[in-house]
């Protein structure tokens, strides 16, 4: 089909009438937005689809044609329109013809062609019967079709005769399905089946993958639904990628999701045990590993063994820091003041010492890993007290070893000490503390 500026006719009156009563029924209140509508005819002897934009300006409605679509073109016709995914539907519709603004907009150039998938708006049609002048079509079901694409239809049914049967037995959900429609013009059985569950398929929304999996296992329905459904969920949860890892393929999910169905068990739980069992080294290729008969008693038993295993690291580790704390602590020693001032300076002994001087100072030290710090020697914490009261939490300061200076200097309540404190750690300790650090180096 080839169309041109002369071959264009004005919309009829009784389509113009039509278009006026749905557009009075959808939108009753316009408030100037560009909406779309569409009418069938016959344009050079082909079914042709004529899309209409319609705009409310200044209390009329205008309608005009910006896009035709026949039925056996691979192209389509446009005029006055542009695709814009931002804009409304998609959409802008040039309105300079119509007198409703000042200039040419840059795509008002005239009738063109474009590929239909981007020129094909949302648009009910609303004369669908006139499909019934082209007896090719009479027998079509075209009025059973729920959606609004019906050239869409009609192609289909040209391709798939068979098409018509799946709309006039109820089978709208499925029937445009091309893998629907190749299985029922070759398999028999396959139709049977169909009727057989035509209930199901009516009145529940299945995937076609699952229509297809039932019919070749005969299982139910609702078990191949609720795979798929889980399916999806276990792809696209980031946190469940190692259940993703151990179960592969697609038959060793549905026999995972049929264990977890059994076990009455979830995804999650399983999740959980299997961190624990491969934080103990078990091996999960084995069946009594990856399907043990009883879940939750040994979903209990991992965690609990996962714990304890976790609690004896976590102590292991403690006591490695407790002993590289005390190296450390030991190796600046040197740097602690005890001379001609009403205040001293300590170095930290131990983490302990971190967790006590926070919690009676409520401050931070005992937490934010200052401990990892002091142990990789990035910086060191020491305790500033009176000569009066030696064991009585007052100033904490964090040292750079790396700089040479004070990094931070706190009381109670992450308070600035006062200027006498302030004075003996800047003016007296710290040069102290440097002159100190070389001679250790040296």
């Amino acid at each position: 089909m080839e169309i041109t500026e002369e071959k264009i006719k004005a919309i009829h009156k009784y389509i113009l009438q039509k278009i006026k009563r749905l557009d009075d029924k959808y939108n009753p209140s316009p408030k100037g937005q560009c909406r779309f509508y569409a009418y069938l005819t016959k344009i050079q002897g082909e079914l042709t689809k004529v899309t209409v934009a319609v705009k409310h300006y200044r209390k009329k409605r205008y309608c005009k044609q910006v896009a035709w679509h026949g039925i056996h073109s691979d192209k389509c016709f446009v005029k006055d329109i542009e695709y814009c995914g931002f804009v409304g539907f998609g959409f802008r519709i040039g309105w300079y013809e119509e007198g409703l603004q000042n200039y040419r907009k840059w795509f008002e150039q005239g009738l063109g062609w474009a590929d239909d998938k981007y020129y094909d708006p949302w648009a009910k049609i609303v004369n669908p019967e006139f499909v019934e002048k082209f007896p090719e079509y009479r027998y079509s079901a075209y009025k059973l079709f729920p959606g609004v694409n019906l050239l869409k239809y009609l192609r289909r049914y040209e391709q798939y005769p068979q098409l018509e049967i799946l709309m006039k037995l109820g089978f709208e959900k499925i029937a445009m399905s091309v893998t629907v429609l190749k299985r029922v013009g070759k398999d028999k059985n396959f139709c049977r089946w169909l009727l057989a569950h035509k209930h199901e398929l009516q009145v529940n929304s299945y995937y076609i993958g699952v229509i297809m999996q039932a019919y070749k296992t005969g299982k139910p329905l609702d078990t191949h639904q609720a795979f798929w459904e889980a399916r999806l969920r276990l792809q696209h949860d980031n946190a469940l990628a190692p259940v993703r890892e151990l179960f592969a393929t697609e038959k060793e999910q549905f026999t995972f999701f049929e264990y977890v169905a059994a076990q009455k068990t979830n995804p999650h739980s399983y999740l959980d045990y299997l961190k624990a069992c491969n934080y103990l080294g078990l091996d999960m290729s084995l069946p009594k590993n990856r399907f043990p008969h009883d879940f939750q008693y040994w979903h209990d038993m991992r965690i609990d063994q996962y714990a304890t295993a976790q609690a004896e690291a976590d102590r292991k580790a403690r006591r490695e820091l407790y002993k590289k704390f005390a190296v450390i602590a030991k190796k600046y020693m040197p740097l602690e003041h005890d001379k001609r001032s009403a205040f001293i300076c300590i170095i930290a002994r131990s983490p302990a010492d971190l967790i006590r001087e926070g919690e009676m100072l409520d401050h931070c030290v005992g937490r934010m890993n200052y401990d990892q710090r002091f142990v990789r020697e990035e910086s060191l914490i020491f305790f500033v007290r009176t000569k009066e009261q030696p064991d009585t939490p007052f100033v904490t300061l964090e040292y750079s070893l790396r700089n040479h200076k004070v990094l931070q200097c706190y009381g109670e309540h992450d308070h600035k000490p006062s200027e006498d404190v302030l004075h003996y750690v800047n003016k007296v300790w710290l040069p102290y503390a440097n002159r100190t650090i070389k001679k250790l180096a040296a």
